[in-house]
């Protein structure tokens, strides 16, 4: 909850959130026929939480608050399950950590949600190849199909779990049972995902991942092959419990977490392995792949993959602190090695210290309007800085017209010159604008014109009414102000230099 409301501000992601979330049901399913149809089941679920209580921005980003706060839990859970109680806090407290994660706890949109069905739907795979019950069957099937009908991504979860499961190799009748539960839910799927897309020009922005997104995919899955690597050394053993003194020990066989029990699902690190390392590459290396003939990687999209990097860390931090062969301790027998524990706690400490010192700052970041791409806040008051009473504004690209739809002040006296239906009535994310013609001539009748644009260096699109709208700006308007703020630009245009002073 520290930070949520991010100084009061929002961002344009947020906004369409935000203002999908206050149309009427009736609007919304028209919206979803044209736009967006991919976040229809977030939208009505947010369009209900706000029918109970508008608390603003409280109420925008409350529900990923608690999502990632049970998918903690799911990863706690999964871990004490395979590889017993500590390994349990520390995979949760490692997956609260990661700032992808801290980052989008406190973001009005669907992507903590979908994370905390996967880690759902995970638990209950890694239960139902112990345990195995048409009722967590059942349970699986739903509750996947959930998180694909939040976001269609989410499908790739599904594979990463049939990635495992051939890994493990599961007795027949548990192998049954998987796949006709995730053949229910692909195909409870596949209504939304045919239909989506028919709207695939929405994600044309996507671009070719950039260098720094390349190092920190690289990153990650190489902290995950590391861990996976180091689980599968002696054995991949998991955990039992001694019953005389309640310490967790060594074993081959797994025995308090069923992993190595009839189903044939395996030890309990060589599940935590199989498990971790699927959902932490397997999405990924699918969306990239996809990217070859379409870009669609966004890290978002594939949020849960966090998942399975908390379970390899906090799964391989556990058994680095049981290790017998301690730097610096020597064996049982060794002199020092009555001070083992002591050696693992000062260890243990610092470790701590040095991820405080690395992640608050990261942290307090995130909790700023600086960690998003724009903020619609500044950019309310650029353009009060620039406007007057009177004046016309236009949005190049239309899609930036976000940055009006959830701002109250700024805009209202200010006559947006390109729109022609609104977005509600229109049944869009940003309204429907008029011809390339009636766009022209309306910016050449007006003396003054607030501009709101992509900063310096984004692609420009090439349809007709973007053309147009720059042609005029540039042939018969001057530049009189400018004020750049995060994530966008705002500019005053003038169609004469006297009208640029009377504007200074």
């Amino acid at each position: 909850m520290w930070g949520i409301t991010r100084d009061g501000t929002m961002w344009r992601d947020e906004s369409v959130t935000y203002q999908v979330a206050h149309r009427s049901l009736s609007e919304i399913w028209r919206l979803l026929h044209h736009a967006d149809a991919v976040h229809g089941l977030y939208y009505v679920f947010m369009h209900a939480l706000f029918g109970l209580r508008d608390g603003g921005l409280l109420t925008l980003r409350l529900p990923s608050v608690l999502a990632i706060a049970l998918a903690a839990g799911c990863v706690g859970l999964i871990a004490h399950r395979l590889a017993g109680a500590r390994a349990g806090v520390l995979s949760g407290v490692v997956f609260a950590l990661v700032p992808d994660i801290q980052m989008y706890a406190q973001e009005g949109r669907s992507y903590a949600m979908v994370c905390a069905l996967v880690a759902w739907s995970t638990y209950l795979l890694v239960r139902s190849l112990d345990r195995p019950s048409r009722t967590c069957w059942a349970l699986y099937s739903l509750v996947s199909l959930t998180a694909i009908w939040l976001h269609e991504f989410a499908v790739l979860a599904l594979f990463a779990h049939g990635v495992s499961v051939a890994v493990i190799r599961p007795g027949p009748r548990n192998a049954r049972g998987w796949r006709v539960a995730a053949g229910l839910a692909f195909a409870g799927s596949l209504p939304l995902i045919l239909f989506s897309m028919g709207q695939s020009d929405q994600v044309s922005w996507i671009g070719r991942p950039k260098a720094g997104e390349w190092c920190e995919i690289a990153g990650w899955a190489l902290v995950a092959l590391l861990c996976a690597g180091h689980l599968g050394t002696g054995g991949g053993k998991g955990r039992s419990r001694d019953t005389d003194t309640g310490a967790d020990t060594d074993t081959g066989a797994g025995s308090d977490t069923g992993a190595g029990a009839d189903t044939g699902s395996g030890s309990g690190h060589a599940v935590v392995r199989s498990v971790g390392l699927s959902l932490a590459v397997v999405p990924t290396a699918a969306l990239l792949l996809g990217s070859l003939y379409a870009s669609m990687y966004v890290d978002r999209y594939v949020l849960f993959t966090n998942l399975g990097i908390a379970l390899l860390l906090g799964t391989t931090l556990d058994r680095l602190l049981r290790s017998r062969r301690w730097p610096g301790t020597g064996g049982a027998h060794h002199p020092g090695g009555a001070h083992r524990p002591a050696v693992r706690v000062a260890a243990l400490a610092g470790l701590m210290a040095v991820l405080a010192l690395v992640l608050v700052p990261v942290s307090r970041q995130l909790r700023t309007p600086e960690s998003r791409k724009d903020d619609l806040t500044a950019i309310g008051k650029a353009v009060e800085e620039v406007s007057a009473d009177g004046d016309g504004v236009m949005f190049t690209p239309a899609r930036r017209r976000e940055w009006k739809l959830s701002s109250t002040g700024p805009f209202d006296t200010l006559d947006d010159l390109a729109l022609q239906e609104s977005p509600a009535a229109s049944g869009s994310l940003q309204g429907e604008e008029m011809s390339a013609d009636r766009i022209r001539a309306r910016m050449l009748s007006t003396p003054r014109i607030v501009v709101l644009s992509d900063p310096p260096g984004e692609p420009e699109d090439a349809v007709a009414r973007e053309a147009v709208k720059r042609a005029v700006l540039r042939t018969y308007f001057h530049a009189c102000a400018r004020e750049r703020v995060r994530g966008a630009q705002v500019t005053l245009y003038a169609r004469s230099a006297a009208a640029c002073d009377d504007a200074g």
